[in-house]
């Protein structure tokens, strides 16, 4: 019983780590749940963004009962290094906590040994979760483990095209190529990520928002960074109410240009440009993710989705692993399909 609680506890701190309020960037979202001996909540807490108390402290600070002999359950590995505030596994330990349930290690080897402190404290660690609830506690922070790893912003690309490939018509029409649902999808991906990238053709042509808005038109409350990156002319992005600081990167290399968003925090990067901008980032092996939808229409003609990738066998084409096929039913409109791939390594 007790374990199905501490489960419920994950699921919950899950949640709360992931509040639309709390900033997205190079800090990674944390949930905590304490618990009693019976299972009764007794606090939550969690991370609001660079400068305020870890989950765990903030949880502490929270609890109006007596903590000896309680549960944290928590969405990542206390800390164990002093930085802003002191070391969350210690904290643990001055409260009494004797068991402390941990969704996901901190891949972060400043941070990380919380476990074998807290261990070495004599404290109960438990790691062993259900499937669901890890995979859960991984994409919670995909994007700051990801530029641990490789030091650069995870970059998602979205594409919209039809079933003979086109983003647009003969005469460049292309909204709306897809319906309403994946639309929708696009407004709540664009909230999971620092940064929305489009080129200057993009922004000069089709003079786009880039914000994350809902089904009725008002603004999330978690908004992009609004990025437009080349070096030729396009006039500033409509900026509505509440919309994301629209910057400008003046190159068109695309490992320069996540150089500097990855310098100003973000570690996760929507890329919704044009053919020319998606084929760049392609070539230069610089997309981690696509995500296509793709209309049950044909154009016959018109602007390709992808432009020349400098393929010329077919020996030597970018191939991509699906990861996941999910059909976009709307009301009124087509039902897309939305794919989830990722770039194979060519191999020879």
């Amino acid at each position: 019983m007790l374990e199905l609680i501490e489960h419920r506890a994950l699921r919950r701190a899950l949640e709360i780590a992931a509040d639309p309020e709390v900033p997205l960037g190079p800090n990674p979202r944390v949930g905590c749940v304490l618990l009693s001996a019976r299972g009764e909540v007794l606090a939550e807490g969690h991370h609001r963004g660079a400068g305020t108390p870890h989950a765990e402290a903030d949880a502490l600070s929270r609890a109006t009962a007596a903590l000896h002999g309680a549960t944290a359950v928590v969405t990542l590995e206390p800390c164990a290094h002093h930085g802003r505030t002191g070391p969350c596994a210690d904290a643990l330990i001055s409260a009494g906590i004797t068991r402390v349930v941990i969704a996901r290690r901190d891949p972060n080897p400043v941070a990380a040994g919380g476990i074998e402190r807290l261990r070495g404290a004599g404290i109960d660690v438990e790691l062993d979760i259900p499937e669901d609830l890890a995979a859960d506690a991984a994409a919670l922070n995909r994007g700051w483990e990801h530029g641990l790893e490789h030091g650069r912003p995870l970059v998602t690309a979205k594409i919209a095209l039809t079933l003979d490939g086109r983003a647009a018509a003969a005469d460049g029409t292309s909204q709306w190529i897809t319906g309403p649902a994946a639309r929708e999808e696009v407004h709540l991906l664009r909230t999971t990520c620092d940064v929305v990238l489009v080129g200057t053709g993009t922004a000069r042509e089709d003079r786009p928002t880039l914000t994350a808005r809902r089904p009725g038109g008002s603004l999330h409350a978690r908004q992009p960074l609004r990025a437009v990156m080349g070096t030729s002319a396009a006039p500033a992005l409509p900026a509505p109410d509440g919309a994301g600081e629209e910057i400008r990167l003046l190159t068109r290399d695309p490992s320069a240009a996540l150089e500097e968003l990855f310098s100003r925090g973000a570690r996760h990067v929507l890329l919704e440009g044009g053919p020319t901008l998606a084929s760049a980032f392609l070539r230069a092996g610089l997309i981690d993710e696509l995500i296509i939808h793709l209309a049950p229409s044909l154009l016959g003609a018109g602007r390709a989705a992808v432009a020349d990738l400098s393929i010329t066998t077919l020996t030597d084409r970018l191939d991509l692993d699906l990861v996941d096929a999910a059909p976009l039913r709307s009301e009124h409109g087509p039902t897309d399909l939305r794919l989830t791939l990722r770039p194979r390594p060519h191999s020879a």
